[in-house]
């Protein structure tokens, strides 16, 4: 591995933007919340769909549906899902907005 000094013509030594702490936090927030990769494919089902419930997510997912609901609370709390009681059901749909918001973070980088 090469390392790169400051006279080497690769080396970009401009300033580094550094995000502010509310959207470092943001980030950090929805990251961690993306930390597992059966989080990361239950989004990519919502993203899909206009809305799904639980028990369609577990069919699609070799996950227990306790499991999967511990993943969807996560993704809930951290605000890229919302869920909504339909009768005996709950029912799940993505943030469209906090999605957005996820993407322009991660472009700031």
């Amino acid at each position: 591995m090469s390392k790169c000094t400051p006279d080497d013509a690769a080396c970009d030594a401009s300033p580094v933007k550094i995000l502010p702490e509310a959207n470092a936090q943001s980030l950090a927030d929805l990251a961690w919340a993306l930390a597992h990769p059966a989080r990361v494919q239950i989004l990519r089902i919502l993203i899909q769909r206009e809305a799904c419930v639980c028990g369609e997510i577990v069919g699609q997912l070799p996950l227990a549906q306790s499991t999967v609901s511990q993943h969807l609370k996560i993704l809930k709390k951290a605000g890229l899902v919302q869920g909504e009681v339909d009768g005996p059901k709950m029912c799940y749909c993505v943030n469209r907005k906090a999605l957005q918001e996820l993407k322009a973070l991660v472009a700031a980088l």
